[in-house]
């Protein structure tokens, strides 16, 4: 009777069909243009090539994925380069799509402008989960993502591209009560890293800053009696320093928190007000005629004023970096 049980329990166990697997779906891309980035809107136009390749011809991966960051879908414009997938020497099926269109993401700025940014695609597809489908870096590839050699990017320095795959759990099922618990998709992020080239950007954004500074120093220099022009200096450097700020900050999003230029602009107000209230503080002494005594006071004062701003920018950086 043992006997009979336990063949009757293989024969069930060979009867049973097998767990299905998720297919491994190859992807690859090649960056073919970064067009334009606009740190106000967060987004940045890209005409990138994106490839797969798979065996099972039930599903057709080219025409369910998706840009989960796309700026503008509508926008975007899909060129798949076959009229219908093609059959590789290995048995599989490959196809490529260009793919046209701008895309977001969040750009930190707080060490603007000497920040790294990242220009990501993630690329998901829209309707198989990873029971069903898994993406997979092409390694029969020369790279999974490849740049064009011949892109410029007008202001940054252009990174090497890599590719990750992960899974990516959203926490609903978006109201499908078939699946009890939420899916997990198979997600493909493309990233390119750019940053600013250190020395140009720094003497572009900082220079003027120090040649205002510059001039607010000279108030010093200028002979205590001529407290007028003394004062005159240090509020055309006032407001020549407010202008510097407002236009350096045309060009950016309105951000809720402090950027690198913030803090450094936050120091040279402070350094040029000091200077106004030295100049205000001897002016009793000028009227006496004190002058050797303002003369201590002031080389006192610079030295004080210098040594904090200049202590004040490492603690800035120290901090951002």
């Amino acid at each position: 009777m043992m006997r009979f049980i336990l063949s009757l329990l293989f024969v069930l166990l060979l009867a049973s069909p097998a767990r299905a697997e998720a297919d491994r779906v190859m992807v690859g891309a090649y960056i073919n243009d970064i067009q334009a980035i606009n740190l106000q809107t967060d987004s940045y136009r890209l005409d990138l090539y994106v490839w797969f390749r798979w065996k099972d011809p039930a599903i057709d991966p080219s025409k369910t994925y998706e840009f989960m960051n796309a700026f503008n879908p509508s926008e975007h414009v899909r060129t798949p380069a076959y009229d219908a997938p093609q059959k590789m020497p290995d048995g599989s099926l490959y196809m490529v799509v260009r793919q046209q269109g701008e895309f977001s993401a969040k750009f930190p700025l707080q060490q603007y402008p000497f920040d790294r940014q990242e220009l990501v695609m993630a690329m998901e597809d829209t309707v198989h989960s990873t029971n069903e489908l898994v993406y997979v870096p092409d390694d029969k590839a020369i790279t999974p993502v490849t740049l064009n050699r011949h892109i410029r990017l007008s202001g940054f320095i252009v990174g090497a591209p890599r590719m990750e795959v992960e899974g990516y759990a959203y926490p609903t099922n978006f109201g499908d009560i078939s699946q009890p618990e939420a899916a997990v998709y198979s997600r493909g992020v493309i990233s390119v890293p750019i940053h600013r080239p250190p020395l140009a950007t720094g003497i572009k954004v900082f220079m003027p800053v120090l040649l205002v500074l510059l001039c607010t120093g000279v108030v010093f220099f200028v002979h205590p009696a001529y407290i007028e022009g003394r004062l005159g200096v240090a509020i055309t450097a006032l407001l020549t320093l407010v202008a510097l700020q407002l236009t350096s900050a045309s060009s950016l999003p309105e951000v809720d928190y402090l950027l690198m230029t913030d803090k450094v602009y936050l120091l040279s107000y402070a350094f040029i007000i000091a200077t106004m209230m030295q100049v205000a503080r001897v002016s009793q002494l000028v009227h006496d005629r004190q002058y050797d005594e303002v003369h201590r006071s002031d080389r006192r004062a610079m030295g004080i004023f210098v040594a904090t701003l200049l202590a004040g920018c490492v603690l800035v950086y120290g901090t951002t970096f």
